[in-house]
């Protein structure tokens, strides 16, 4: 077995061929965007190379690569836990105990080096919206930027030693359908009209000043969470310059009391619609052309849920039936969107759990988050659950 770092166009162009070797007889994969996962590895375009490091390998056994994987870490990341904590990801490999330990082990040394005393995977450089987490249940065709993989990659983790820090959740919705409980709807309406209250969708031309309520939403929301990570404003801007396409002002909604912000929600457009009729996740130039008029088509008719917080006061308020009450009428005039994922809520978060499925939602897809802990004595001890 030999192991190559990533370092140049030969091998980049290396590590994007890998999947296609792991997924050639399986008809659920959609190849990731190869430029969104450059992007990841560019410190010029991931502002979390001010705080951490990132590595990637190929694995070649008789002149044939036949696995991948990277390794990262960031300081926001690491301090969260009882240990000094990495991350893997990006792992593709072949149906091998010995070809899987050596990608892990690799990985493994390099986090040590570099200080850290566990890794978790398999997760993404960025944030956890995008490619977080083994898939365990669900073997489908996935929404954009939701983590594919065979079943035996959970076989692979497990008997290096990895074990389910948290489990995520993924919901199906149809808002636009007449048999949501009429309570539901009936509380929407009547918060969405209530006095000191206002709901606006996000735009791209203040986009400043959404990002901001946006910061100041998530800090209050999730900020009691043990394992909190602060999100920076360079950071957030770069990721919805990076996203532009799979991006709605519509579908981004936000809501005020008194003119402070106290509620976000954040839904994307599902690219994997296109990019499965591509056949590549390498946008060359004929292949944009292609997605923008597949795009102008409204070939896409499926969104992805990625994010929606209210902060503690004002929790337990209808604040989300609101929000759903203004999504609907959008859903109504965009006829063509007729799916909804609302994915992902992790085991640690009952209440959003329990939230989704009051609305009717139908839980569909299973991910892992998978911790190793280099020291094999400590305790394992999984993600606690919110209050």
């Amino acid at each position: 077995m030999q192991v190559i770092q990533v370092t140049d166009k030969k091998t980049v162009d290396a590590f994007h061929k890998v999947p296609e070797k792991i997924y050639r007889n399986d008809s659920n994969w959609i190849p990731s965007l190869r430029m969104m996962i450059e992007n990841t590895f560019n410190p010029q375009r991931n502002a979390r190379f001010k705080t951490g490091d990132a590595r990637r390998w190929l694995l070649k056994i008789n002149g044939e690569y036949v696995g991948r994987i990277a390794a990262f870490y960031d300081e926001n990341y690491s301090v969260s836990y009882d240990q000094p904590t990495g991350c893997c990801g990006f792992l593709e490999c072949i149906n091998d105990e010995a070809a899987a330990f050596k990608l892990f082990d690799t990985a493994k040394k390099w986090l040590k080096e570099n200080g850290m005393e566990a890794m978790d995977g398999p997760v993404n450089f960025d944030e956890n919206f995008f490619y977080w987490g083994l898939l365990s249940n669900g073997f489908k065709p996935q929404t954009f930027g939701m983590q594919y993989n065979p079943n035996y990659y959970k076989k692979l983790f497990e008997a290096y030693g990895f074990k389910t820090y948290y489990e995520q959740y993924s919901y199906a919705l149809d808002i636009t359908n007449p048999d949501l409980p009429g309570r539901f709807w009936k509380i929407a309406e009547w918060v969405s009209k209530k006095p000191g209250y206002s709901f606006e969708h996000f735009s791209f031309k203040n986009q400043d000043k959404y990002i901001n309520d946006f910061i100041e939403i998530h800090k209050k929301a999730w900020g009691g969470h043990g394992n909190y990570k602060p999100i920076e404003y360079k950071l957030l801007k770069g990721l919805i310059k990076n996203a532009k396409i799979i991006l709605d002002e519509e579908f981004m909604w936000y809501v005020y009391h008194n003119g402070k912000p106290i509620a976000f929600y954040m839904q994307i457009l599902d690219l994997n619609q296109i990019i499965q009729k591509l056949k590549s996740g390498h946008l060359n130039f004929w292949r944009a052309l292609k997605l923008m008029y597949y795009k102008k088509r409204k070939v896409i008719t499926r969104c992805r849920v990625i994010v929606m917080g209210v902060i503690p006061a004002y929790q337990g308020k209808g604040i989300e039936s609101g929000i759903f009450y203004h999504l609907k009428k959008v859903m109504q005039k965009k006829w063509w969107y007729n799916e909804m994922e609302m994915s992902w809520v992790g085991d640690f978060n009952p209440k959003m759990n329990a939230l989704f499925k009051s609305f009717g939602a139908t839980q569909t897809l299973t991910h892992n988050t998978m911790r190793y802990l280099f020291d094999r004595e400590k305790v394992f001890v999984k993600a606690p659950i919110i209050d």
